[in-house]
């Protein structure tokens, strides 16, 4: 028995996905957008925005986007499908790959490739926050509130649910 046709293209697309997520998979947000919304038009970008924010407000690790994306585009099979595909290939790599990397514990290029990969990390975190900012924001109010949500972010150490709390109150009333 053959799976249906989007459930096998989400299978596909993220296992392949997920041999990429250094540093989970909130870094892979760019590529799920490019795919989910500009590629397959399975959602818009709105929508696309709308799950991300729930995932991150939901607690439990990073990968629930992946779950809601396949939920919208298949229903629950697809949620589980991609969850599954997204989760399975990196578990097996992980796994072979971390009784290698103990025995280099002391290796130079351990370090080297370590500190590599923090700042590929970082740089596909700035493009998460950068594509899901032109997908869910748009008009100034929207530019300024995600501007001084980063601010407020990086400057104390208020909760990122009171500001998603502030957003809401600020889209119920129009403002942005």
């Amino acid at each position: 028995m053959t799976m249906p046709r989007p459930l096998t293209e989400i299978a596909i697309y993220f296992a392949t996905l997920s041999l990429m997520a250094i540093g989970g998979a909130n870094v892979l947000i760019p590529d799920m957008h490019r795919q989910l919304v500009e590629v397959s038009g399975w959602m818009s970008s709105k929508e696309f925005a709308t799950l991300v924010a729930l995932s991150q407000a939901a607690p439990g690790p990073n990968v629930l986007i992946v779950s809601l994306l396949g939920w919208k585009v298949a229903g629950i099979p697809g949620g589980l499908v991609a969850t599954a595909a997204m989760c399975l290939p990196t578990t097996l790599l992980t796994y072979g790959f971390t009784r290698v990397w103990d025995r280099y514990r002391e290796a130079r290029w351990r370090t080297a490739v370590q500190a590599g990969l923090a700042s590929v990390t970082v740089g596909l975190i700035l493009a998460s926050g950068y594509v899901l900012t032109r997908a869910a924001d748009h008009n100034w109010g929207g530019y300024a509130l995600t501007a001084g949500t980063v601010f407020i972010m990086l400057r104390t150490r208020i909760h990122p649910f009171w500001m998603l709390g502030v957003a809401a109150v600020l889209g119920i009333f129009g403002l942005v």
